[in-house]
């Protein structure tokens, strides 16, 4: 299981009646039964560390999902084939696990009818695609392909121009809109693109992958990589969260205020910035390659993997000294660090190396001095011999030659 727990949702059916349980106890032979719905199921070894963490969080999704045709499992097990299977990639967070049970056991587009039906996705989906027009020509196919794409992390509907008559304003033929946090923004498809399919394709894919996220989403190591192919500039809230996940005041207002910004001037800053917080410090170092200070702005190149920090402190920027900052970064006249060039990769890698082993040290000094010492000290044992015997060697020509001479 290389030690990380892998989450497939299994879709297959059962030949025979199985009830419905908070969690069932499957055994390896269960990929045969069939017939009877979907599954939500949690492949585990009872050694990983990583499962035993997620099993309360998991009773947690089983509870939530039992009143559903989802039924909810585990095996205990190290891989099992299915002809029909999603990886779970995200967040190990009950809502999140929920929300993709529910949204895989669904098609991929899902069909609104009823005028109403709309502001129930308003209210019930902070985040939704819709198609709108005849579901046929190039944008529906190009529609249903990505549908099927993304549908592990958002979700998609097509309905009529009356649905949406008196909630958007959508052009007179077929367009696809997504509808984020109470407002609303369609694809660019003109009539030339509408003609090349690869380009449609990579237009429509790049487009879908960047609106996906929120205005100002909590930025993980589970979908920086993600955001990184919005080719935007990455704007990072950088804070540092407990076990609890609290952070202090002074952290919460600086995070408001970054967040204020977005909420504010989203008309102008949602093209070419995609703003979000990160709780994670470590994360955070890693990228910056230094050790940052909290709360602290983070603005990452996309595009580049370059990174801008402010030359102010962080804590005492106001909302228009960010805003300038931002200006500055989108003109190229901020200061540039990081990249991805060979000796900054060299200089990272050295950097994680030390942060590692020094949160090591931190946790438990004993274990990490066992870790490293005692192949160090092997390793020194080694070459000492090595290099002793290469000098006994030479000592002992040396006698050798000196015997010869004065015979």
């Amino acid at each position: 299981m290389n030690n990380i727990i892998r989450i497939w949702l299994i879709v297959f059916t059962a030949i025979y009646g199985v009830s419905c349980s908070r969690v069932l106890e499957l055994s390896d032979k269960f990929i045969d039964i069939s017939g009877d719905g979907m599954w939500f199921v949690k492949f585990y070894a009872p050694w990983c560390a990583h499962c035993r963490r997620i099993e309360p969080i998991w009773a947690h999704v089983a509870q939530s999902l039992y009143n559903s045709h989802i039924k909810v499992a585990k095996v205990d097990c190290t891989s099992i084939k299915g002809s029909h299977h999603h990886e779970y990639n995200g967040e190990r967070m009950k809502d999140d696990m929920v929300n993709y049970a529910v949204r895989m056991s669904q098609p991929a587009v899902q069909r609104v009818t009823q005028a109403d039906s709309f502001g129930y996705l308003k209210e019930t989906h902070p985040i939704f695609f819709g198609f709108v027009g005849k579901q046929q020509g190039p944008l529906w196919d190009m529609f249903i392909i990505h549908a099927d794409k993304y549908q592990p992390h958002t979700w998609f509907y097509a309905m009529s121009h009356d649905i949406v008559k008196n909630e958007l304003n959508p052009p007179n033929d077929s367009a696809i809109f997504v509808y984020k946090e109470e407002e609303s923004f369609f694809f660019g498809a003109h009539p030339g693109l509408l003609e090349d399919n690869e380009a449609l394709n990579n237009t429509l894919d790049k487009w879908i992958n960047s609106e996906r996220f929120g205005f100002f989403p909590k930025i993980t190591r589970s979908n920086i990589n993600h955001l990184m192919d919005t080719e935007k500039y990455i704007v990072i809230a950088v804070v540092s969260e407990n076990k609890l996940s609290e952070i202090t005041q002074t952290e919460r207002d600086f995070k408001d205020m970054i967040e204020g910004i977005i909420r504010q001037k989203r008309k102008t800053l949602h093209s070419r910035f995609q703003f979000g917080w990160m709780g994670s410090l470590e994360l955070a170092n890693s990228i910056a390659m230094y050790e940052l200070t909290v709360p602290h702005l983070l603005v990452l190149n996309s595009t580049t993997s370059h990174h801008h920090m402010p030359d102010d402190d962080p804590v005492l920027m106001t909302p228009e000294a960010v805003l300038m900052f931002l200006d500055q970064i989108h003109n190229q006249v901020a200061p540039v660090y990081g990249g991805n060039s060979w000796p900054v990769r060299v200089y990272r890698g050295l950097f994680e190396a030390r942060t590692t082993l020094a949160s090591m040290w931190r946790g438990n000094p004993v274990l990490t001095a066992l870790v490293f010492g005692l192949p160090l000290g092997f390793l020194s044992l080694i070459c000492y011999s090595v290099c002793c015997a290469d000098i006994l060697d030479a000592e002992e020509e040396e006698v050798a030659e000196t015997h010869e001479k004065n015979d």
